[in-house]
């Protein structure tokens, strides 16, 4: 505008000027560009690859009226995480378009509310482009970091936006805002996260996937970004992501007791349940909590944050000090809700019976009731015909149904168990040198014991004799096993895939968590168990509920026989616990496991 008060001449004149002055400008840019060592531009040669590879594998994710957002590929068979309150709209199916152009058919398959995390799986390949999951706890404040996802749904052409940024923050906690969206350990990022972006993947500088998206900071100034972003750890995704694969609604743990700040500074016990499985481990009233889950408590939010990272059911270490005396113990977390009352906040209802809908995270409720998205009547694409079930407690059944039968395959092909369905004798030594025998029938387990023999009756229930006396039922353990071993899962009862659980709570593996192994769960014979199944097959534990209020038998198989001495898959030792008591030891130095009559009689012709 001020040119335009100039004689012609003057503006021509100014003309020239400025000209000449961009020109300049253009060619010290261009010496500069000339002047930046190689190294600098390797440097963003190699960033602007990490961030297309991670792209890749972000999914745009559309719920049709209903809005979308954002997930990223976990595994090239088309598993992608997301939040909750994504695909909560959405319904069973939904639309997924990925940075390659095409949009994929996807179906729901498991469900953390608490966590607002959810899974979904896309199909139409086997070989899709994802990330995976990195230890979260070694990322640090300023460390470089990137979201890719959808914010306000721009990408129409299902390539994703990038935003760059650092880590400002870890180990946040947020409390849920008047929705139960709980954002426990999460890290926080200055990267631009905008609604869409709910779901995607945050990266670091080596493109691994350190968290996912999914709430913001956004206070008075509307929904869009103000820096303050946060993500769900890694390392609380990897917990859960066995419970998600297997189609379940996930809960959260709770130790069943709550904590205040001492004077001092120190996390102590100002309630406790009776019921909990802390209280009967020895927890109590006014006990200092040193560390849960090999993490220390210093603070009243750090054990919120562990413990929100955490599946219910889990058995954690827990350390505490009473009048300066140090005590370790394994506590098994209760859960945060009822399973009624977590389909009920899936359908959008809360546990009173009133309905509602979340307000998105970040945003403040409108405070007014509203009814639940509907869950499309249409029948599912024909892509997705035969992927979902559904089933009270699950989210998609089906799902389960593919984890129970890959564990089972693991364990069939782990040894030749079917042939051997004659009688089991499993002899050997106690800690103390004392001999003990096992059999173990189709009708029948006993165990011969320096302290006398006990048997059980196999045909019948099986909570009747939880014998010998103290173990808390270790012959219908042993039964079981050798049922599952030999049938698999399906013969052996109610059986479904429950989920993970650390292999030995006290150890942490390659990513700062516990290794983890499946279970299955099964009620059979009056009796409840759970029995951890380890990647290559072998069964590495039972635990069996002869009563729900009680505590159970605990029994581990430890050291799988190296020296060819016992049969393929056979353990070398078997540990009984029951409560807080060591009931024995059992080395095995023999293991005759006979064959069924056909077997036999093959055998001999």
């Amino acid at each position: 505008m001020l040119l335009a008060t100039f004689s012609p001449a003057a503006r021509s004149k100014s003309f020239v000027i400025m000209t000449v002055f961009l020109l300049s400008c253009a060619g010290q840019a261009a010496a500069a560009a000339d002047d930046v060592p190689a190294a600098v531009h390797e440097a963003q040669q190699q960033r602007i690859a990490t961030i297309e590879k991670a792209a890749q594998a972000a999914v745009a994710i559309f719920a049709g009226e209903a809005g979308g957002g954002s997930g990223v590929l976990i595994s090239p068979d088309g598993y992608a995480l997301t939040n909750f309150h994504v695909v909560q709209p959405a319904g069973v199916s939904m639309k997924c378009g990925l940075a390659d152009g095409r949009l994929y058919d996807a179906v729901l398959v498991g469900l953390d509310p608490t966590g607002d995390v959810a899974l979904v799986k896309l199909v139409g390949r086997d070989d899709f482009p994802f990330v995976e999951l990195t230890d979260s706890d070694l990322v640090e404040v300023g460390d470089f970091c990137f979201a890719a996802g959808n914010p306000f749904l721009l990408a129409t052409d299902f390539r994703p936006s990038i935003s760059a940024g650092i880590v400002s923050g870890i180990h946040r906690y947020q409390f849920p805002a008047d929705t139960i969206l709980e954002y426990a350990d999460c890290l926080q990022v200055d990267a631009a996260i905008n609604p869409g972006n709910s779901g995607g993947g945050l990266f670091d500088a080596r493109g691994r996937l350190i968290g996912v998206n999914g709430r913001a900071s956004f206070e008075k100034r509307g929904r869009v970004n103000v820096g303050v972003g946060y993500a769900i750890s890694a390392n609380q995704l990897r917990n859960f992501l066995g419970f998600l694969k297997g189609g379940r609604l996930v809960d959260h743990a709770t130790l069943g007791a709550t904590a205040t700040t001492a004077e001092d500074g120190g996390v102590v016990v100002a309630d406790i349940l009776e019921s909990s499985d802390a209280y009967r481990r020895g927890l109590r009233y006014d006990d200092e909590i040193v560390s849960l889950a090999g993490r220390s408590v210093r603070t009243v939010n750090a054990l919120k944050n562990i413990l929100g990272t955490l599946p219910a059911g889990w058995q954690v270490p827990l350390v505490f000090r009473r009048a300066g005396r140090r005590t370790e113990i394994l506590v098994r977390l209760a859960g945060v809700h009822r399973q009624a009352e977590l389909a009920a906040i899936v359908a959008g209802e809360n546990p009173a019976g009133r309905r509602q809908t979340p307000s998105p995270p970040g945003e403040k409720p409108a405070g007014k009731e509203a009814e639940p998205p509907e869950r499309p009547s249409a029948p599912l694409p024909e892509a997705l015909r035969g992927l979902y079930e559904l089933r009270p407690g699950f989210t998609n059944h089906h799902f389960n149904v593919v984890e129970r039968d890959r564990v089972a395959k693991a364990i069939a092909t782990r040894a030749d168990w079917n042939s051997r369905r004659g009688t089991w004798t499993l002899s050997g030594s106690l800690a103390a040198g004392e001999p003990f025998r096992i059999t173990l029938s189709d009708t029948k387990g006993t165990i011969d014991l320096p302290t006398g023999t006990t048997a059980v009756d196999a045909t019948g229930d099986l909570d009747a004799n939880p014998s010998p006396p103290g173990s808390g039922g270790m012959l219908a353990a042993l039964l079981v096993w050798r049922r599952l071993l030999m049938a698999g899962p399906q013969p052996l009862g109610r059986t479904a895939y429950w989920g993970t659980v650390p292999l030995d709570p006290a150890e942490l593996g390659e990513f700062g968590s516990p290794v983890l192994v499946d279970v299955l769960e099964s009620a059979v014979s009056g009796v409840e168990a759970r029995c951890a199944v380890a990647p290559n097959g072998d069964v590495t534990g039972i635990d069996l509920w002869t009563a729900p209020d009680a505590d159970p038998c605990e029994v581990r198989f430890r050291a799988p026989d190296a020296a060819g001495v016992l049969p393929v898959g056979m353990p070398r030792t078997i540990e009984v616990r029951h409560g807080n008591e060591l009931f024995g030891t059992f080395t095995i130095e023999e293991a005759v496991l006979e064959p069924t009559v056909a077997a036999a009689a093959g055998e001999t012709s």
